[in-house]
Formats: structure tokens, sequence, C-alpha cells
């Protein structure tokens, strides 16, 4: 295929199937304002205006910007490693994160946010030194390398986790064991959040061009003058803040970015003028959704969101390795 075929190629095949942008925001706006309805109104209580403001309203802004940051992030990771089972959860980003911040809590007491994002960045940097050699290789096979390189790293973070929470005061310990695996119940600063998730939809939007290029293989982007090494960087560091910032209030909620992006190819949403806004609204809306589930299905208990995620996600995971023709 020529230079200009190739950097056509995105805009072939949205010609013939992407939405049009008009239709998809007003999905994106339906399915995320329906799931805000539901996160304010599920759970003990009703429609009491006090409970909604000092409970539901902050965990309805942390779950609504934990999602998008997520979504965001496996969007990044699956551009980095050319694959769709890329994923923080799947990656050890998500279990990096998890680690950093418990160590923060142990010996700091405090500063989750710092810890959350150092760990995502110490598992994403620790991916990408390990599999420099995969990364680099044009073989089919070099990006499930990586995957299983992610998985196990994920295994060592999370083993470290273990061990950290034997130092965790009895008092947080149940509190904290809800939060690793991924639970809204004590956000209190989600406001951050979504501020940060708009920021990073605007990095994204800013290089779609350059990211749809890269979409088709390290190779042809660098063929077509794009800066290769800069865009992986800037999506690595990217996808770390994103997953650092969304373990810290929200903990390990997992496969969202795997769900995401995925659902949304399945819909013909393929170019990343469309993606780099789509993704983190559906990001959203789904870990509303799933939050909304968690409170309301066993009431009055609250079950952990990244179980109701993970129930999801997991069998989507299972789908697409086994379409995987290798």
């Amino acid at each position: 295929m020529s230079a200009p075929a190739i950097d056509q190629a995105p805009q072939l095949v949205a010609r013939h199937i992407e939405p049009r942008n008009g239709l998809l925001l007003a999905v994106m706006a339906a399915a995320l304002g329906a799931s805000i309805v539901l996160g304010l109104s599920v759970g003990a209580g009703g429609w009491n205006w006090s409970i909604i403001e000092q409970l539901r309203i902050p965990r309805v802004l942390a779950g609504a910007g934990a999602g998008a940051l997520l979504a965001e992030a496996g969007l990044a990771m699956q551009l980095v490693l050319r694959n769709p089972l890329a994923d923080p959860y799947v990656l050890g980003a998500s279990a990096g994160a998890g680690m950093g911040a418990i160590a923060m809590l142990v010996w700091f007491g405090g500063l989750l946010w710092l810890g959350s994002v150092g760990g995502a960045l110490l598992a994403l940097a620790l991916l990408m030194l390990l599999g420099r050699r995969a990364l680099a290789s044009p073989d089919d096979e070099a990006p499930a390398q990586l995957i299983l390189i992610g998985a196990m790293l994920s295994a060592v973070f999370g083993a470290a986790s273990t061990l950290l929470l034997a130092l965790v005061p009895d008092q947080s310990l149940r509190g904290a064991v809800f939060w690793l695996v991924g639970d809204l119940a004590g956000a209190r600063f989600g406001a951050w959040l979504c501020p940060l998730a708009l920021v990073l939809a605007g990095a994204l939007g800013l290089w779609t061009r350059a990211l749809d290029r890269l979409a088709l293989g390290s190779e042809h982007a660098w063929l077509l003058g794009e800066p290769v090494h800069r865009l992986r960087l800037g999506l690595v560091l990217l996808a770390a803040l994103a997953t650092g910032a969304a373990v810290a209030e929200a903990g390990a909620v997992g496969f969202v970015g795997l769900v995401v992006p995925h659902v949304l190819r399945m819909f013909g949403v393929v170019r990343m003028r469309q993606q780099s806004w789509a993704v983190p609204m559906l990001g959203g809306a789904l870990v509303l959704a799933a939050d909304a589930l968690a409170r309301g299905v066993a009431m009055p208990y609250e079950l952990p969101v990244g179980a109701i995620t993970a129930l999801i996600g997991a069998p989507v995971f299972i789908v697409l390795l086994v379409r995987q023709p290798r």
C-alpha cells in the first residue's frame, strides 16, 4: 500500500461505517445522562436531597471521572501496544497504582494521589522497558508478549500490595481491601477527576491525525513523518496519569479501558476524531451504571464496583482473546 493510501485508510473505512457526529453525541449524552440520574437515585433514602448533596453527588462525580480516565488510559495503551486486549488493569498499571497508594498510606499516612500516579508510571515504565524488543518487532506475536509481561507485572504489584496490607491498621483494613477491588463509597474529591478527564480528552483530540496513523502501525506512521517515539511516550504518560488519578479516588476498577474502546469500534467509531471524546463519555457512563448496580442489587449492603466491571469485562476479554488469530 502506498503512503497516500495508508494515510487515507482510516478515512476510507470511516466513510462507510462511522456514525455521524450528531448521532454519536446524542447517544453518548443519553447514556451518560441516564447513568447520572441512576447514580443519584439508587440507594437508601431515595431522593432525599441532603443524602444526594452530601454523598451521591461526590460519588457520581468520582465515578464519571474515574470511568472517563480509565477509558482514555485503555485507548492510549491499545494504540501504543497495537492490541485491543491492552487495558490498565490487564497491563499492571492499576496494580502498580494501588501498590503506590497503599505504600504512601502506610509510610506517610496520606498523599495517595502521588503514590498512585507514581506506581502507575513505574508499572508502565517497566512494561515498556521489559518489552522494548517486542514493541520494536514487526512480528504479530509481539503485542501478545507485551500483554503477558503486563499480566506478570500485575501479579507482582498485587502481591506487593497484599504484603503492604499487613501493615494497614485494623480499623482501615476492610476499607483498604474494598478500595483495592474498586470502590466509590469513600470518594470525596471526585470533582478533580472530571476536569482532568476533559484535559486529557483534549490532548487526544489534538493528536487525532497522528494517532490515526499510529493505529496503522509504527512503521507506517514513521514513513508518514510522525514522531513515533514521542507519540508513544506521550501516550504512556497520559495513561499513567489517568490510571493513577482514577485509582487514587476509586480504587482498581478493572476492564473499563478494555470494554469501552472495543464497544465503540463495534459500532464503527474507528477514528480518533470521534474516539477522543466518545471514549471518556462512555467510560463514565459504564462506571456510573456499574456503581448503581453495585449499590442497588443487595441493599442495604454495597458491593465493590470493581467486581461488577470485572463481571462485564472478563468475558469480553475472553471473547477477544479467542477471536485473536494467533
